[in-house]
């Protein structure tokens, strides 16, 4: 099955997973660029995995935790996608696969993921070992590094450095989005008929908003 992943959590970031091994992906760092960046993206990840948009099989997108604009951005291409070539379509936080990398470099019990969410904030989630993947605990949060829930939790993410590290158990080390981890546990979903919807989860008011 191939697998077309877009996740705008951070910069942008596509990937084409087929039978859940990446075979091409392409990044761009840049947290304000993602409207322009993403259409070249997605090009030449299929030009280099050598397919047409309508041979792909499933589109997975992430849906938060993120910035406004990058994950609006993210969520509009993935839709126009799947309109154009008639794709299946499954959302999920890109979170939820940070946490399945923990638990395969060798987490145990429950991890909480924290990423950057800039304005000296992280986004944060909780989440057990599940049957296939992993399962959310508990809300995802927002807000200062010290409001992070991380009693009795490993803690793991591309923002473990901004929290007081000598006060919290620090998991194995997860510093970027594996492409091929989030389009396995997209495809596992699809296939039992619980992919997320295109929710995205902003978690609070855009940097920059109109004036009343």
């Amino acid at each position: 099955m191939n697998v077309l992943v877009i996740d705008t959590s951070g910069g942008a970031a596509v990937g084409l997973v087929r039978d859940d091994e990446l075979v091409s992906q392409a990044r761009h760092a840049s947290p304000r660029q993602h409207a322009e960046q993403l259409g070249p993206l997605t090009h030449q990840v299929l030009a280099a995995a050598g397919l047409r948009l309508a041979e792909v099989d499933l589109l997975a997108v992430g849906t938060g935790p993120a910035p406004y604009t990058g994950l609006r951005a993210g969520l509009v291409t993935a839709r126009l996608l799947a309109f154009a070539a008639g794709l299946p379509v499954v959302g999920m936080s890109p979170l939820d696969a940070l946490a399945a990398q923990a638990f395969a470099a060798g987490a145990t019990g429950q991890v909480l993921v924290v990423t950057d969410a800039r304005r000296r904030e992280v986004y944060w989630g909780a989440y057990a070992q599940a049957d296939p993947g992993v399962t959310q605990v508990e809300e995802l949060g927002v807000g200062a590094p010290a409001a992070a829930p991380t009693a009795g939790r490993s803690v793991v993410g591309p923002a473990v450095g901004l929290l007081p590290t000598d006060e919290i158990n620090i998991g194995p080390s997860v510093s970027e989005l594996d492409l091929a981890c989030f389009g396995r546990l997209a495809r596992e979903r699809w296939a039992a008929g619980t992919g997320g919807e295109l929710v995205p989860a902003y978690l609070r008011r855009p940097d920059i908003h109109p004036g009343k």
